[in-house]
């Protein structure tokens, strides 16, 4: 048979490809975090300054750490420079692709500089500790390469498709034996090939060779409804799982705040007000520095201070004339500007830097000082800033700057909407336990914030399914390691974990996660470790993103719930008369139910759906028992016309073998043919959603088609294509009874669904709530 031969070998082929595929995007994810590391690196060797590959390095390496510098390895800062000298200050190291946070850190002698992070300030020697896949980032890699864990969606089609193929199998194999036993005298019925033809046919017909289609092309309609709202999906199966996500760990910065510095309420000594307070601190900034403090002083005091608004030049300030200007150094800890009031012809000087430093500048201020302590319990970062009384050298306070990475403005309200729909959002990011606690109370997530002492290996297995760890709110100064940790042990746990991230240092975590979702500007690492990418800035798509995904999941159950209804039905019904009366359908008829009615299910793909307010799940064990439920139902009501138009009628159900058609009055072929393809298929107009079918109306587009498949099927039969043709009111009246059935059922599977959520979760329920609380 070269045409099944044809297919079986296609999607032999179609599987393969699909898994290089998928191995290959895999692949393509650790290649973006190699590409993070740095190429060459200045190294002594041998006596000398010697520039090598990266890859060249081992422990015990002494190398050059400059300015600009990508570090090349971890290792440990020896507090001496090129040459051999001690160091002045400190080196001063941007982590964001560590921590995703994007403050710079100060690093003394003897302490740990990370791979991949770049040099900001400063110049120091280090010896290498760890390379390759031992050190920090490369830990990231080395967990996305072990990541190969089979999807949710997987798990569950396969536990669909295995239960259908096994109950096709145990049957079918049960006919065999008997129908060989029978036959087994008769040499022409019991031919191999005249028994095996048949039940071959029937398991094609049954095994459901269209669920993954209709599957794939619901979820592929989703997707381009999704990416019209700004959320590109990368991997199909990400658009189910979606729905079903309960836990939702997000990265801070750059996600739920704006990855930029904004002020928060001053503090004011007495005379001075908040325009003052950011005159003086843009005349002690830095013009043209990269640095995010001096950039947000600017930028904030141009908006603020009509001054410094529609200026000629943004190098002067009108009034006044800059002179001797002193940049910030690691040892005195401010930047300090000698001003020429051009009004008053008068000369003072303004400083700006930490609050502890100006503090001592101006002699101490008590109310300062406390002010101080409370912007950094509260997690803000504070900077001091003073001025010179005019003609003399003394100082004074002019206030206290408060800094803080603001939440977006969206992000308390798409917060607060996901938990509405169910979903628990956790914030995981790199930046301090008191930062992190300051912004989640903000979003309105809470304040139990665990640091990362709290995810360390050993303390991960003993706090998995503790109250202390469900309940956290979030999680700071964690590293790639440990992101990727707090998705595992929530796996662990039974939750659908959805994580959100932009950097190198969320890749890990993203291919872990059940649904990996990169955020508006990351790199290209976190893009290729991810399920889905957000073009939008900030979490609000995700809203857009879960209303959708939920659609189509009731769209996909509707489609399983009807698929394995229509199986058991069909199977059991075959089963019976075949080793009863040895009779079936001819196989053009049995093929044409499966290609009408997967290809007309195919449109469910459009739809309308019920949008459930809680996470969905799957919940096989209730899908096969509503199914086989519904499908031995289905074969009672198959039996009736089986027999009504036997008896009554006088259709005599003769095996295939017995002759031509022209010959042999063989119309209960036509009545069982419209009655097994009109009564489950319109069943799936009840299988839509979990209440009555009338309770939301299918579109348009679905109902045509699924009753115009049917409508042909009456046609066949009435006009006798294909099949004898039977008498218009007998066809009519099996068209009609299939109509009737499936309202009859309709009302048995809402109280199916209604009668498993009053009783049969109920011990699950008890035994989570007792583990939560």
């Amino acid at each position: 048979d070269w045409f099944n031969f044809a297919t079986i070998l296609g999607l032999l082929f179609l599987n393969a490809i699909i898994g290089y595929v998928e191995e290959a995007r895999a692949e393509s994810a650790v290649d973006a975090l190699r590409q993070t590391l740095a190429l060459k690196t200045r190294c002594w060797r041998d006596g000398r300054l010697q520039e090598l590959d990266t890859t060249q390095l081992v422990p015990g390496d002494i190398v050059i750490l400059r300015l600009g510098d990508i570090i090349p390895a971890d290792g440990k800062l020896l507090g001496i420079d090129a040459s051999g000298a001690p160091t002045q200050g400190d080196l001063l190291v941007d982590q964001s692709s560590l921590t995703g946070e994007s403050f710079a850190v100060s690093k003394s002698k003897g302490e740990e500089v990370y791979s991949s992070t770049v040099v900001k300030q400063g110049q120091q020697r280090a010896i290498v500790t760890k390379t390759g896949k031992n050190t920090f980032i490369g830990k990231a890699a080395h967990l996305m390469a072990t990541t190969q864990d089979e999807g949710h969606f997987q798990k569950v089609i396969g536990k669909i498709g295995n239960f259908l193929i096994l109950f096709t199998l145990v049957l079918v194999t049960i006919i065999i034996i008997v129908q060989f036993i029978m036959f087994k005298d008769d040499s022409d019925r019991g031919q191999v090939l005249k028994i095996l033809n048949p039940v071959l046919i029937l398991s094609v017909a049954s095994i459901p060779v269209g669920l993954p289609s209709v599957m794939a092309v619901t979820m592929a309609v989703g997707a381009r409804s999704l990416a019209a709202k700004q959320v590109i999906v990368k991997r199909l199966a990400a658009v189910e799982e979606m729905a079903s996500l309960n836990v939702l760990c997000s990265d801070k910065t750059g996600t739920l705040t704006l990855n930029e510095l904004t002020f928060d309420e001053p503090y004011l000594s007495e005379g001075f007000t908040p325009q003052d307070l950011m005159l003086y601190s843009y005349l002690a900034s830095e013009y043209g520095a990269n640095d995010p403090i001096e950039l947000a002083i600017r930028q904030a005091a141009e908006r603020q201070v009509p001054l410094l608004r529609n200026r000629l030049s943004n190098t002067t300030v009108p009034g006044y004339e800059i002179g001797n200007f002193v940049p910030f150094n690691s040892s005195d800890k401010y930047t300090q500007a000698t001003v020429r009031d051009l009004e008053n012809e008068v000369s003072f000087k303004v400083a700006k830097g930490a609050p502890q430093v100006i503090l001592q500048l101006v002699g101490g201020d008590e109310m300062a000082l406390r002010a101080s302590v409370v912007m950094a319990q509260r997690g803000l970062r504070s900077l001091g800033v003073a001025r010179t009384i005019a003609g003399s050298d003394k100082w004074t306070l002019v206030g206290l700057a408060a800094m803080l990475d603001p939440p977006r403005p969206d992000s308390a309200e798409t917060i607060k909407r996901c938990q509405h729909m169910g979903l628990s959002i956790k914030m995981v990011t790199g930046d301090q336990q008191i930062i992190a606690k300051e912004v989640s109370r903000r979003l309105g997530l809470g304040e139990v914030i665990l640091d990362a002492s709290h995810v360390s290996e050993t303390s991960m297995r003993d706090e998995i399914g503790s109250e202390k760890f469900n309940n956290a709110d979030g999680f700071a100064e964690v590293t790639p390691e440990h992101k990727f940790r707090i998705v595992e042990a929530l796996q662990r746990q039974g939750q659908l974990v959805g994580m959100t991230g932009d950097g190198v240092n969320d890749a890990p975590a993203l291919k872990k996660a059940n649904v990996g979702i990169a955020v508006h500007g990351c790199t290209d690492a976190a893009r290729s470790a991810a399920d889905i990418v957000l073009l939008a800035p900030g979490l609000s798509t995700i809203v857009d993103g879960l209303l959708t995904s939920r659609a189509i999941f009731q769209r996909m159950r509707s489609y399983a719930l009807y698929r394995i209804t229509s199986t058991v039905h069909f199977l059991i019904f075959f089963f019976v008369v075949i080793l009863a009366y040895d009779w079936t359908l001819p196989a053009k008829l049995l093929v044409l139910i499966c290609i009408l009615n997967d290809l007309a299910s195919l449109v469910i793909a459009v739809d309308n759906a019920q949008i459930s307010a809680k996470p969905d799940k799957w919940r096989v064990g209730q899908l096969i028992f509503l199914s086989c439920l519904l499908g031995i139902l289905l074969t009672g009501l198959s039996f009736g016309h089986f027999f009504y138009f036997w008896k009554v009628h006088g259709y005599v159900p003769h095996p295939e073998a017995d002759g031509d058609m022209t010959v042999v009055d063989r119309r209960l072929d036509s009545i069982m043919y419209l009655h097994i393809s009109s009564a489950p298929h319109f069943l799936i107009f009840s299988t839509r959603l979990k209440g009555y079918f009338w309770q939301s109306m299918p579109s348009m587009m679905f109902t045509i088609v699924i009753i115009g498949t049917q409508v042909v099927a009456l046609l066949m039969v009435i006009f006798g294509w294909l099949t004898p043709k039977v008498p218009v009111v007998e066809a009519l009246a099996v068209f009609g009874i299939s109509f009737v059935a499936c309202v009859v059922l309709d009302v048995i599977k809402v109280q199916v669904f209604n009668y498993w959520t009053l009783c049969v979760p109920a011990s699950r329920r008890r035994k989570v709530f007792a583990l939560k609380h």
